[in-house]
């Protein structure tokens, strides 16, 4: 019994290479190459209609036949589409492609041998022997029986074919540089080199507008082929001569509409650019070279024009009409995707500002500061809500600030920035970590439009926030979490772990219980390093969230009291960051410094009628120590007498009064109990009572008041 398998029980992989197995003729290898004197749809014989070329491109498909040593056995390439490609029996079927492709080729090639399965449609370049590539999509299969090895059908990308396959691929990426190479990518089916140069305020983001010929700039933003440029010629990244510039805008703009144009040969492309220096710049190379020039044209009134994209081939292959229409269509569909990179690197620069605006300075005296901002790669949606700052506190703490808002992209950063200087004016105000987070809970909550916000890719609900603050005195760290990760607390003796902070939801956050947001106090003595982070960071999908964390205590614990901060977070980031983030990741390092010692001085005091007094001689005995001038002690004494007098006038309990020794001024601080505020009002001069404050404001360079567990903090800052 036959036990050849029936088309009907063979699979359609099958079928088809027994059909490209009678496809290809049995009497040796053969090949269109040397034979044929076309190339592609272009002829170098006398000119043949459109339609005589169009009936010669309906034979577009080519199969060849490769041994398991991935040599040609045997081959069908004799479709006029086809001449140039050398095939010959024996040949490597690698020495067909670009340089670049023949890694990956060979890989899919020897996988279909190893496994038997299929590998189909997939859109390759063909390297003719003159140089010269041809786009086709290639499928490799497994040859059927009784032939051994592979089975390779080749065919030609009709036109249409071809525009659908390059409009698809050239809106993939949201980045400027990768939208114009693809653009120059598909237009190279046109020619033997192909150039996108666009206007600089694309490249920036500007609105392009109209402009006198005087001021256009384009730059070269994508080339191709890849290869040896003769020295001289514009590359990527370079700028155009400013005087080919307004040449080739002028050349597309004609009679105030842009339009497509076709230089025909080399003496043509003389007599237009003229200069020397500008033929270098924008000729390929070959001496015979013609030219056409599409401009990528924005529908409008009028019409914007964001650059010009420019197909080279040889003068003897000149474009014919139908060609040139083929490119101005490919050109006018996908021009839209240069615009929203535009828009998109427009978008990704006000972001980036605004949040490189919100990375911390330095630090000061008591504390260093390093930070991080790494943004999401290119192809992400854009830019994130992550943002860290710090800052000194008028009474002398500082405050260290990391949130995420929910999303990606302009509203996203809007939203960090309100919420970053929200939280800047209540923490300089004196309110309290938690109090703050609760101020914020309530705005996201009013600035949130849940539809709006979810259909621009971000939503104020959610995001998390952690603040932290760090007093130099007492060298103690108090923080509130809003469903933000721990941050990482590295002692002096090198040991690191994340705080213990009790959990809570994100601001925002109805479906919730409205708990208070907890108030957490650690120790951080001079040398300990507090790490906070966003989860870009952390997050790896091979590992849970802890073994993240973890991964940065361990990074973060090699990091010596001696070392460069800067250079120190730039290393973790380094590190820890993922190859392909998916987020952005933010990192920031605060070293703890503090005060010395001996440049603060603390005292408790009854509230009794005699504090005052008390008061004064502590502060002027210590000042005198001190060494610091007498009017400067006069005044210092004086503004904390009318300070512990309000505190015994006004409050009850214990009072606390603290002197610091800050950089080139004195920060005096008293303490109480009351709860009430004090406000500075226009009194007048036979007024009983409210004249304490006022010369608390003459004598100031500024005051305030904060609150604590106990009551409230009255500082004021005096310079020496």
């Amino acid at each position: 019994m036959d036990s050849t398998p029936t088309p009907s029980s063979s699979s359609p992989f099958d079928m088809v290479s027994s059909a490209l197995g009678r496809y290809i003729p049995c009497g040796g290898a053969a090949t269109a190459a040397g034979s044929a004197d076309v190339q592609g749809d272009r002829t170098t014989s006398p000119r043949a209609p459109d339609n005589a070329a169009a009936g010669r491109q309906d034979q577009i498909l080519g199969a060849v036949n490769l041994d398991r040593d991935l040599r040609v056995t045997r081959c069908n390439l004799d479709a006029p589409v086809f001449a140039g490609l050398d095939a010959a029996a024996g040949s490597r079927f690698v020495d067909l492609l670009p340089p670049g492709d023949v890694p990956t080729v060979t890989r899919r090639l020897r996988q279909v041998l190893e496994t038997g399965e299929a590998h189909v449609a997939r859109i390759q370049r063909l390297r003719r022997g003159d140089g010269s590539e041809l786009v086709v999509s290639l499928s490799i299969l497994p040859a059927a029986a009784p032939e051994e090895g592979l089975t390779v059908s080749v065919i030609a990308m009709a036109r249409r074919l071809h525009l659908y396959a390059a409009e698809t691929a050239i809106g993939t990426s949201l980045d400027i540089g990768e939208t114009a190479q693809s653009l120059a990518e598909s237009l190279l089916a046109w020619g033997d080199v192909a150039a996108v140069d666009l206007d600089f305020a694309v490249w920036t983001g500007e609105g392009v507008t109209e402009q006198a010929h005087g001021r256009i700039r384009l730059r070269r933003a994508a080339l191709v082929p890849d290869r040896a440029w003769p020295e001289g010629y514009v590359t990527p990244g370079d700028d155009l001569p400013t005087d080919a510039s307004r040449l080739l805008a002028q050349a597309v703009r004609r009679d105030d509409a842009p339009q497509a144009i076709v230089i025909p040969d080399r003496e043509a492309v003389e007599r237009i650019l003229g200069s020397p220096r500008v033929m270098r710049a924008l000729v390929p190379g070959d001496p015979s070279a013609g030219v056409a020039c599409i401009p990528l044209v924005l529908d409008g009134a009028p019409p914007v024009v964001l650059g010009v994209a420019e197909v080279w081939r040889r003068a003897d292959s000149p474009f014919r009409d139908s060609e040139l229409f083929d490119l101005q269509e490919l050109v006018a569909r996908t021009v839209h995707h240069v615009d929203l990179a535009r828009q998109h690197q427009r978008e990704h620069t006000q972001v980036l500002a605004l949040q490189r605006r919100l990375l911390p300075r330095t630090g000061g005296d008591t504390i260093e500061i390093a930070s991080v901002y790494q943004p999401a790669t290119p192809d992400s949606a854009g830019v994130g809500g992550d943002w860290v700052n710090s800052f000194p506190l008028p009474d002398g703490r500082t405050a260290l600030v990391v949130g995420d808002v929910v999303g990606h992209g302009l509203g996203a950063a809007a939203t960090m920035g309100q919420l970053s200087m929200e939280a800047r004016a209540l923490l300089s105000a004196g309110l309290g970590p938690d109090e703050v987070l609760e101020h914020l809970d309530e705005t996201v909550t009013v600035l949130d439009d849940a539809e709006s916000g979810l259909a621009a890719g971000y939503s104020a609900l959610g995001s998390t926030c952690c603040i932290a603050l760090y007093d130099p005195v007492s060298h103690h760290v108090t923080l509130s979490s809003a469903g933000h990760l721990p941050p990482v607390l590295v002692s002096p003796d090198g040991h690191a772990g994340p705080l213990t902070v009790h959990p809570h939801p994100g601001l925002g956050a109805e479906f919730a219980l409205r708990e208070p947001f907890d108030v957490h106090t650690f120790g951080a003595p001079p040398g300990s390093l507090l790490v906070l982070y966003t989860d870009g960071l952390v997050e790896n999908p091979a590992l849970s969230i802890d073994e993240g964390i973890g991964r940065l205590a361990d990074a973060v614990s090699t990091v010596h009291p001696w070392d460069a901060l800067q250079q120190a977070a730039r290393r973790v980031v380094s590190a820890l960051a993922p190859v392909h983030q998916r987020d952005d990741v933010t990192l920031l390092l605060a070293r703890m410094i503090g005060y010395r010692k001996g440049d603060t001085a603390t005292w408790r005091l009854p509230a009794r009628d005699d504090a005052p007094a008390r008061a004064r001689a502590q502060v002027s005995t210590l000042l005198r120590r001190w060494r610091t001038r007498d009017d400067t002690l006069d005044n210092v004494s004086l503004l904390v007498s009318e300070l512990v007098t309000n505190a015994v006038r006004f409050a009850s309990g214990p009072i606390t009064v603290r002197l610091i020794r800050a950089g080139h001024g004195l920060l005096c601080e008293v303490g109480d109990t009351g709860n009430g505020r004090p406000r500075l009002g226009r009194g007048g001069l036979l007024d009983d009572g409210g004249r304490g404050l006022h010369i608390v404001h003459r004598l100031t360079t500024r005051w305030g008041v904060r609150w604590t567990d106990t009551g409230k903090v009255v500082w004021a800052e005096v310079a020496r």
